[in-house]
């Protein structure tokens, strides 16, 4: 399987944030940009592996500044890293003042994703080649993120087990 460059899973979209897009501090409901973060990353990484994707994980949500009523929020998102089935999507959220131009940095996040093949079982997927710098930087903290992915995953797992214990 030939590896892809990481600009060919480069997803772009964008919203008018209105009225009933936000809570009552005038900003954009949490969930609903969480729900954007969710769409735009499968998208990247349905392009990348060129099959249908699920969301194995919501890594994190850094909410840096509110997004208010009267913005456009936009979204971008690319598959920065590979493992054998698995991909990690990075989004970057911005916010524009549509009446000054003005543009503020509100977000990050990273999600994990797998590849689904015609069976319904995780399948394998291209690895990527970072170009720009930005690029680079994400692909070599990667195997970082993984790790604390995986150390977070089985915590989880401990804890469904207590929680069990205790209703059982």
């Amino acid at each position: 399987m030939e590896a892809k460059k990481i600009s060919a899973s480069r997803v772009y979209k964008s919203s008018h944030v209105l009225p009933p897009d936000t809570n009552n501090h005038g900003t954009l409901f949490g969930g609903k940009l969480m729900a954007y973060i969710d769409d735009v990353a499968a998208l990247s990484a349905r392009k990348h592996a060129r099959k249908s994707v699920v969301t194995a994980s919501t890594d994190s949500i850094d909410f840096l500044k509110p997004i208010k009523v009267d913005s456009e929020v936009y979204l971008e998102s690319f598959v920065t890293w590979t493992k054998n089935t698995s991909m990690e999507v990075f989004v970057k959220i911005i916010a524009e003042d549509l009446y000054t131009g003005e543009q503020l940095l509100c977000a990050t996040s990273f999600l994990t994703f797998v590849a689904i093949g015609d069976d319904g079982k995780p399948t394998t997927v291209p690895k990527v080649i970072p170009e720009t710098e930005l690029e680079k930087f994400l692909f070599e903290q990667a195997p970082f993120r993984a790790e604390n992915r995986k150390r977070r995953r089985k915590e989880s797992y401990n804890l469904i087990t207590k929680i069990k214990e205790n209703y059982n």
